[in-house]
């Protein structure tokens, strides 16, 4: 069995997902995008819920490797340029999230509400380095409570994932409500200086 080869097909399935949603997603679909036989697929994998969750871990992953990227370059400013790049290319992301996170709260809830705790975990575990770095850099203002305003994003972010219904009931999509959150969320925690950067866009 090839890690590369499931890998491979998370990914894929990934992209079904995203872009047209699980429910209308088959089996049959994902092997003949990949252009594999069902006997193949059931090698590395026992069902479709097996595969969703080991989708979602994957997602968790790579979040958890982007933030960690970041961290490494040692350099607040870059953090939040990076994150305000993300917002910007978001605006041009078609693919059908809300969809997906409706078949997951409607069709596989066990697995959805799995996600959400480790995507908060995660989360919030790498905002608190975030904001420590910052502090440490003179950029995030040194009064900050640090493990609450992670706890306390963290949480905005997982239940806009979680009722993106009531958000697109007030007219809004979630890519607006992530950009909107991430500029009031980064003018809070900065301390003067850091604002000064800010306010010239890094």
């Amino acid at each position: 069995m090839s890690q590369d080869q499931k890998n491979h097909i998370i990914k894929t399935a990934g992209e079904l997902f995203f872009r047209l949603g699980i429910r209308s997603v088959s089996i049959d679909d994902i092997c003949r995008e990949l252009g594999m036989s069902k006997k193949t697929f059931y090698v590395y994998f026992a069902s479709k819920d097996e595969l969703i969750e080991q989708m979602l871990g994957a997602n968790i992953n790579y979040m958890a490797g982007k933030m960690e990227e970041l961290l490494a370059k040692g350099d607040f400013r870059q953090l939040v340029k990076a994150f305000l790049k993300h917002q910007e290319a978001e605006k041009n992301d078609v693919r059908r999230v809300p969809q997906l996170v409706y078949d997951l709260k409607k069709y596989y809830p066990r697995q959805f509400a799995d996600f959400q705790v480790k995507c908060f975990e995660t989360q919030k575990a790498y905002l608190k380095r975030y904001l420590e770095q910052g502090i440490a850099e003179g950029l995030v203002r040194a009064n900050l409570d640090v493990e609450l305003t992670a706890v306390l994003f963290a949480k905005i972010h997982n239940d806009a994932i979680r009722d993106f219904e009531e958000i697109e009931a007030h007219n809004h999509n979630m890519h607006q409500l992530g950009h909107t959150a991430m500029d009031i969320f980064v003018r809070g925690i900065l301390s003067e200086e850091g604002m000064k950067i800010y306010k010239n866009k890094i």
